[in-house]
């Protein structure tokens, strides 16, 4: 604790608050990501083994553009609650939260229909090919269903966020995570007199989930005594300022994952161009990935609360204090997670496939990932840390840099014209990271990002 605090102006209650933010957040976040790792693991002891995995890896990228776009508005959200809430503005986060939940659902509707309607031309685009075609599409159409209670169930999750509040949403995120793993089982291999359904059943189960996550976040919303519960009375009406305000850092965001996540379309279909087992390995390496980013996302959502906060009350010195504070526990996550992967690596992968090249392949992956975890753990709570001072310009820039340089422009070289294909493909996400965490960081040092919100001269809303 000392090493963690050591020459920052953080009483015993602020490390108190980035621990009761922070550990439900990250409960939830690893729990999520595992449930989802156990859904690869049944589709790849499916009867279509390979076939499947690539399948509905074909889909991540498409879905995953979905869901950073909601995600990313909603960082708005949390911003906007988290200062509102900092300045003792408890109406102005109230309403912000309602008209968040309403602009996050109708988004969605429209989100789902697109999906739904394009998932033939969006799997071709991804590069599938006969064998993963028929299952891709199937896979797509149905979980375009659940875009929809996605969108909702984000809003509530980002507005208790900006109060702090992440055990409720823990737990009624895990309670729909775990009910998930449970319908794959039924639904996948056919289990208790259910039909056998292998890809489509995964997806129903997914979409069943999100309904089920809704109503519970919903319930929560309405109960929770919160600053942003919610009720049936008072004005449910858009408001401009309140959209304004979730807007101003949501859009730049959203930027942001938009750019991101068509730089993962481009480069997943230069790795899908060397076949369906190494695309399957992919796929394997990808799921164990996204492992690694769920400490740094945990901690970014303490970061952009606490910062949103502590610069709502104009404590300048206290949100610096955070970021680093919170920064030196994600870099102590990374190399614990580092040094497993470089150990296990060959035990953690026999979980998803018994098809050795398959496998072998994976755990060569596993090694460069362990390689990034620095630089994973650097860029998203610092990232974090500045979009809650509204101060999202830098880490736009920081993933335009990483991702359209490396991961989209040196892919094709590293991959095809070295030869060193699937090695290639993971040594430019390394570096992707790693220009990340130096242009977040490098802003973080200049303090200039403490000043961003001043600019914006938001007023007050006056009572009604």
């Amino acid at each position: 604790m000392q090493m963690l605090t050591k020459g920052l102006s953080l009483s015993r209650e602020d490390i108190r608050r980035v621990a009761v933010i922070t550990v439900p957040a990250l409960f939830e976040l690893v729990l999520s990501q595992l449930f989802t790792m156990v859904d690869t693991i049944m589709l790849g002891r499916s009867e279509i083994s390979a076939v499947a995995i690539a399948a509905v890896g074909l889909t991540n990228n498409p879905t995953n553009l979905v869901r950073s776009i909601l995600i990313a508005l909603n960082v708005g959200t949390t911003a906007g609650v988290a200062w509102a809430v900092g300045a003792k503005e408890h109406r102005s986060a109230n309403q912000i939260a309602r008209n968040a939940l309403m602009m996050m659902g109708t988004l969605g509707l429209m989100l789902s229909a697109l999906l739904f309607a394009f998932a033939a031309p969006i799997v071709r685009f991804m590069g599938a090919g006969e064998d993963t075609f028929f299952y891709a599409r199937q896979y797509l159409r149905i979980i375009a269903l659940g875009v929809f209670p996605l969108s909702m169930t984000f809003s509530i999750t980002a507005s208790l966020r900006g109060v702090g509040q992440t055990r409720l949403p823990m737990t009624y995120n895990l309670i729909a995570n775990m009910l998930n793993v449970v319908g794959n089982y039924l639904l996948i291999y056919g289990k208790l007199g259910l039909p056998k359904m292998g890809v489509a059943g995964a997806a129903l189960s997914t979409v069943i989930s999100q309904y089920i996550a809704l109503t519970l976040a919903l319930t929560t919303a309405f109960r929770a005594h919160t600053p942003v519960q919610l009720s049936l009375h008072g004005s449910w009406r858009p408001r401009l300022v309140w959209i304004r305000r979730i807007l101003n850092v949501g859009l730049t965001s959203m930027l942001e994952q938009m750019i991101m996540q068509v730089g993962f379309i481009i480069f997943a279909r230069q790795v899908s161009g060397l076949g369906t087992a190494v695309f399957a390995a992919h796929q394997i390496g990808l799921s164990i990935n996204g492992l690694t980013w769920m400490p740094g996302q945990a901690f970014g959502v303490a970061a952009t609360t606490l910062v949103g906060q502590s610069l709502g009350a104009g404590e300048k010195t206290k949100a610096t204090d955070f970021v680093r504070m919170i920064h030196r526990m994600s870099m102590c996550v990374a190399v614990l997670m580092a040094a497993l992967f470089l150990t296990g690596s060959h035990l953690i992968v026999s979980l998803y496939t018994t098809d050795m090249q398959v496998a072998a392949l994976s755990a060569g992956v596993l090694k460069l990932i362990a390689l990034g975890m620095p630089g994973i753990c650097t860029q998203l709570p610092i990232a974090a840390g500045l979009r809650g001072a509204r101060d999202t310009k830098f880490p736009l820039m920081a993933s335009m840099a990483g991702i359209w340089i490396f991961r989209v422009m040196l892919a094709g070289p590293f991959i095809y014209d070295f030869g060193w294909g699937l090695t290639g493909a993971w040594m430019t996400i390394v570096l992707d990271q790693t220009t990340r965490a130096v242009v977040v960081y490098t802003r973080f040092r200049t303090g200039r990002w403490l000043h961003v919100g001043e600019k914006m001269g938001e007023k007050k809303e006056k009572p009604q």
